[in-house]
Parts: structure tokens; sequence; C-alpha cells
């Protein structure tokens, strides 16, 4: 096993990771939402009046922080290493445990964390090890 040197970026993960915290706060203080994705594109699908305006906000600031982060830099070449069927069942996967597990990883990973739940505990030590097992045994038991 290598280390990618020049794909290790501390500070500019540390300052993602304050931005991303700080956006949860921001939502959960000003207007008592949880920056679950699941959950704010899940009530665009069932809107409720005074509803989505706050959600559109939110869905169109992540769309639009890749077309900010290009005015200072390039944005870097994707590298998927699978095909449209892997990528589809593993969407279905996902979907299926967000369902199962009421949340998704910023939902519990992101917020119900830094808030102490002990069902966001379980949810994201769930997802953390089912991806550990699937790493290995795509990656390494199965070649």
């Amino acid at each position: 096993m290598q280390i990618a040197w020049h794909a290790f970026t501390p500070w500019t993960s540390l300052a993602g990771g304050m931005l991303i915290g700080l956006a949860a706060a921001m939502l959960i203080l000003f207007n008592g939402r949880i920056a679950g994705i699941s959950g704010i594109v899940g009530g665009l699908l069932r809107p409720r009046t005074g509803d989505v305006a706050w959600r559109l906000a939110f869905l169109a600031g992540l769309l639009a922080s890749p077309l900010l982060y290009l005015l200072f830099h390039a944005l870097p070449e994707a590298q998927i290493a699978a095909g449209t069927p892997a990528l589809t069942l593993a969407g279905l996967l996902v979907e299926l445990g967000v369902r199962y597990g009421a949340g998704c990883t910023s939902g519990h990973g992101v917020c119900g964390l830094s808030r102490g739940s002990p069902r966001s505990l379980a949810a994201t030590a769930t997802f953390m090890a089912a991806g550990f097992v699937t790493v290995y045994l795509l990656r390494h038991a199965l070649g």
C-alpha cells in the first residue's frame, strides 16, 4: 500500500470541515433544522407551506459551491472506477440504508454526532463498518 502524499491536504480538508460544521450549526441555530440532505430533498418532494424556500436556498448553496471554487482553482478530475450498473446498485443500496436508518450520512454523521445522539452514533458506526467491509471485499477478497 502506498500513500499518495500529493493528495494529502490537511489544511484544505480542515477548512472544508469547518465550513460544513458552520453551515450545519447556522441551519440548526437560525432555522431549527438538521442539515441532513435526504431530509431536505425529501421535504421538497412533499412540500409544506413556508417550508420550501430554505430548502431550495440550502440546495442552491450546495450546487453553487463548486462554481465559487472555480473562481480560485480548477476542479479536480473525477475518477470513478465503477461502471453504470455498479453505481446504480450502490445508489439504490445507499437509499435503502437512508430509509432504514432514518437519515443520511450528513444528518447522522455531522449533525447527529455533534448533538450526542446515540441513534446517530449507531447509524454512523453501521454505515462506516459497511463501507469498510465493502471496500475490503471488493478490493482485497474479490480482487
